[in-house]
């Protein structure tokens, strides 16, 4: 089993800057994926960026040039660094662990963009 505990949400005003980081736990393989979904009220989950072991990178096109990814392998954490953020990034995000055929997800943190 894979444990995912987020933290570093809150509300920010518009053009702000939040830092999330997820931590994984339990039977973590060495080659994975990890990212960042968020869902707002009334929308469906989307992605917003991943990254593999490698340090390959999936990013959103309404985040680029705005949020960046990384990760720690050895402490098997992804970071999501939000830049200039916007009201409409306002939403639930979610860490995501993807390895084999498992998919493995956290609780979720609130980030809410507001003046």
């Amino acid at each position: 089993q894979v444990q995912l505990v987020e933290s570093g949400g809150g509300l920010v005003q518009p053009g702000g800057s939040l830092r999330l980081s997820c931590s994984a736990s339990g039977s973590i393989f060495s080659v994975n994926v990890m990212g960042w979904y968020r869902q707002a009220p009334g929308k469906e989950r989307e992605l917003v960026a991943r990254i593999t072991t490698r340090g390959n990178t999936d990013v959103a096109d309404s985040v680029k040039g705005r949020f960046t990814i990384s990760r720690d392998n050895a402490r098997n954490t992804v970071y999501l660094q939000m830049n200039s953020l916007k009201t409409e990034d306002t939403a639930v995000y979610y860490c995501n662990l993807e390895q084999r055929t498992a998919n493995y997800w956290g609780q979720g943190t609130q980030v809410t963009v507001s003046s």
